[in-house]
């Protein structure tokens, strides 16, 4: 392992470093410390996941129920239930509340305005409605379902400001809270409006944790491929979802750089041939958020690049000069000839006038 950043981590000098990066020979000739980090075979969970943008939610309402004073709204469902009712036309059970707000009691009471209403003001017009109809009627009205509210329930964003819409109810912020802490959020948020609000809160598309995958190119430049974390990614799970090694990729200069806090950042070597060729699990390594798995490449393929680069513009340039001096000595041989035949076409014209 090779440690940068920390105190007490283990640090190579730039001999050994050139020895190793250099070595022709696997790896896994040299025996990998035994450190704590998790390997197929040997896999850890991840701590609590803590919510980001840009993850989506899967936010579920369970109770919603309007604070107190609780007032009648269209499409709302109120529980009644009317004593000395006709034996024939009883009034007993959940009765909707339409569109225009009122409540259809049945073919002998007819309709009764309620929306706006408290409950014992409903309970006050219901028995004065019915007090024509029947003796001493006695109402009791509960409230039943309330479908005025607006439902909070489906996928819900995390905005790039960290908080996610709950539609009428506003914004809550949940950036950096586990899955625990946002229900108790969102519980908190929504008792300015609900009584005793209870959701359920999961997350449906993990997009804020990845690792990288780096390719070098061989001094022609790098690929950088950012892949989700899902939670059991290996080094050659990383590998296999990029395609496999490039043409130029060195299979002993392969390692996984892991963050730290303070910069205390860890970098890991791969035995690639020992994890893919013998199935040796001790550095197939075990990805975590933010971790970077980089591939180097072949150290002549990088020296052939740098040379093409010197020498191509040089190339390039000797190529056009030796081009130009070739034309202008073909230029140059052509024009005394055309003279001579010039000359020779005139004597020859000369010669024929004193010889018909």
């Amino acid at each position: 392992m090779i440690a940068r950043g920390c105190r007490n981590s283990v640090r190579f000098t730039w001999p050994v470093l050139f020895l190793v990066a250099f070595q022709p020979g696997c790896m896994h000739q040299k025996p990998t410390p035994t450190l704590p980090f998790p390997v197929e075979l040997n896999k850890v969970n991840h701590p609590p996941y803590r919510i980001e943008p840009p993850d989506i939610l899967e936010i579920n309402a369970v109770q919603l129920i309007p604070l107190p004073p609780y007032r009648i709204r269209p499409l709302d469902s109120v529980l009644l239930r009317v004593a000395k009712a006709f034996d024939n036309d009883p009034i007993s059970g959940l009765y909707p509340v339409t569109a225009e707000g009122r409540i259809y009691l049945g073919a002998s009471y007819g309709e009764v305005t309620v929306v706006g209403l408290t409950l014992p003001e409903a309970k006050t017009v219901i028995e004065k409605h019915l007090d024509p109809i029947l003796k001493e009627p006695k109402v009791e009205i509960m409230q039943g379902e309330s479908r005025g509210l607006q439902q909070i329930r489906g996928r819900h964003l995390v905005r790039q400001d960290g908080t996610v819409s709950l539609g009428e109810y506003g914004a809550v912020n949940l950036t950096g809270l586990t899955l625990p802490e946002a229900k108790a959020r969102i519980e908190l948020h929504l008792s300015q409006y609900l009584k005793d609000p209870e959701v359920t809160v999961d997350v449906l598309a993990y997009n804020s944790k990845v690792f990288y995958v780096i390719l070098d190119g061989g001094g022609a430049g790098q690929q950088v491929i950012r892949l989700p974390v899902v939670g059991s990614e290996t080094v050659l799970d990383a590998i296999s979802q990029v395609s496999g090694l490039s043409a130029v990729s060195d299979t002993h200069r392969i390692w996984v750089s892991r963050p730290g806090p303070d910069g205390c950042e860890t970098v890991m070597p791969v035995d690639w041939n020992g994890l893919t060729k013998r199935a040796e699990i001790r550095t197939n390594y075990q990805l975590l958020p933010g971790d970077r798995v980089f591939v180097q490449s072949m150290p002549l393929v990088r020296v052939d690049t740098a040379l093409a680069r010197v020498i191509s513009p040089v190339e390039r340039l000797f190529g056009v000069t030796l081009l130009g001096t070739s034309t202008l000595r073909s230029v140059a041989q052509a024009t005394p000839l055309s003279n001579s035949t010039s000359g020779n076409n005139g004597t020859s014209g000369t010669n024929n006038s004193f010889f018909p």
